[in-house]
């Protein structure tokens, strides 16, 4: 059947409507007339993927990777970059009306100065066909079924030769390789994500084929999840961190320490919060503490709060004076504080705040004149929770100020977006 793709949803598919029933087309950009096929249909919505263009959008390119359709990991690399940035705002637009029930002006996506390559922490699950050829690469879409990627242009080059070389020499109980790329030194660290076995081996032939490999990590996970790290990663070769340079400030980065995939993109994001704290600031989930030592400068105090002890140990080797790093639960934390602060950063996973946060984090900045009502950041990588939260902060007598789309993970229909809030 031909039909007209609307809009792009915010699982980066295209929407379209037959007879008035919503169809959710793969690979399909706003603006084309396409004939489909109809893969999947239940009560509410039917899938499908194009068996045909009729008629392109405007905004179709050829992508730049040849692997973009099967691959999985660059749902949106058919579409011309600024289209791209303004299909993210319209997404955070539409989730935070639609979920959220907030009518608000979304401010233009602010692009990444980068956008090839774009990402640098690559996890790739590894496999071993019955054959014995060892693959490596991205899950194509709504399969088990792993792509082997030998080019990716979102992605350092040097990750390219690195799995290559390890292709060739991995023992078969290799899970996942993980490398972390620093966009500032160039240099790369490499973590082998194992359930059993002795990779020393492997270790330093990486370390010494490739000179901008500065370490190299086992990861040990014999959980059957989804979870790529296990708990335990031990240093086999080299040093167990990078460094990264955002703003002024140089982050260690370790094997199983959080920070953004996209540090020049980041930086942006950074800037953006520096401009709006002031006073004493608590920077919650602060991971190796970015916002935190960005903003210290700017503030009188920062206190960052984060669970991973290890992050925490590599955050306070910066050495800043007025910056706190406290190892816990940001959650408990919150709940447990009597302190108040002029500003508090969230900067939760992607599954969002529980309501006991958010009320904490109103508590925590409520003050008695309401002139001087106390700012949330709510930096969040998931517009559907952050959705969510705003409309129970707005329900519990906050309000919204502006909201920010920042494009960090070009190419995707992911989008980081800062809410600035005012705990009324």
């Amino acid at each position: 059947m031909e039909v007209n793709i609307e809009k792009l949803t915010n699982l980066g598919l295209g929407l379209a409507r037959v007879d008035g029933r919503v169809v959710f087309v793969e690979n399909a950009c706003p603006g084309d007339v396409a004939e489909i096929k109809i893969t999947h249909e239940n009560k509410n919505f039917s899938r499908a993927q194009i068996t045909q263009i009729i008629k392109p959008s405007p905004h179709r390119i050829k992508p730049r990777c040849a692997m973009q359709k099967v691959c999985g990991a660059c749902q949106l690399q058919f579409i011309d970059y600024n289209y791209q940035l303004e299909l993210k705002r319209q997404i955070v637009e539409d989730v935070i009306r639609k979920i959220g029930g907030i009518d608000i002006e979304i401010l233009p996506t602010v692009p990444s100065p980068e956008t090839f390559p774009c990402r640098y922490k690559i996890q790739y699950p590894i496999a071993v066909k019955k054959s014995g050829r060892m693959v490596a690469g991205y899950y194509k879409p709504r399969t088990n079924e792993i792509v082997n990627i030998k080019h990716c242009p979102v992605q350092p080059e040097i990750c390219d030769k690195i799995m290559d070389f390890v292709r060739e020499r991995a023992p078969k109980n290799l899970r996942h390789i993980v490398i972390r790329s620093s966009v500032s030194t160039g240099k790369n660290l490499v973590t082998l994500v194992v359930s059993e076995g002795d990779f020393s081996k492997l270790a330093k032939e990486i370390f010494d084929k490739f000179d901008n490999v500065t370490g190299v990590c086992v990861n040990f996970n014999l959980a059957k999840t989804n979870v790529i790290l296990g708990k335990e990663t031990r240093c086999l070769v080299g040093d167990d961190f990078i460094t990264e340079k955002i703003l002024d400030k140089t982050f260690k980065i370790g094997a199983d320490t959080f920070f953004q995939v996209n540090p020049p993109s980041a930086e942006n994001i950074f800037a953006y919060v520096c401009d709006n704290v002031s006073g004493t600031v608590l920077d919650a989930y602060a991971g190796v503490s970015a916002f935190g030592a960005c903003v210290a400068s700017n503030c009188d105090k920062v206190i960052s709060v984060e669970e991973n002890h290890n992050a925490c140990e590599l955050a306070r080797q910066m050495n800043i004076a007025n910056l706190e790093i406290i190892n816990m639960d940001a959650g408990k934390f919150l709940q447990q504080s009597q302190q108040k602060f002029d500003t508090i950063i969230l900067d939760p996973p992607r599954k969002g705040c529980t309501a006991q946060v958010l009320d904490d984090a109103c508590r925590l900045t409520r003050k008695g004149n309401p002139a001087e009502a106390g700012k949330i950041i709510y930096v969040s990588c998931n517009p559907a929770t952050l959705a969510r939260d705003l409309k129970y902060l707005v329900a519990n007598g906050a309000k919204i100020e502006s909201i920010q789309p920042f494009d960090m993970f070009c190419h995707t229909y992911h989008v980081e977006t800062v809410a600035i809030i005012r705990s009324e």
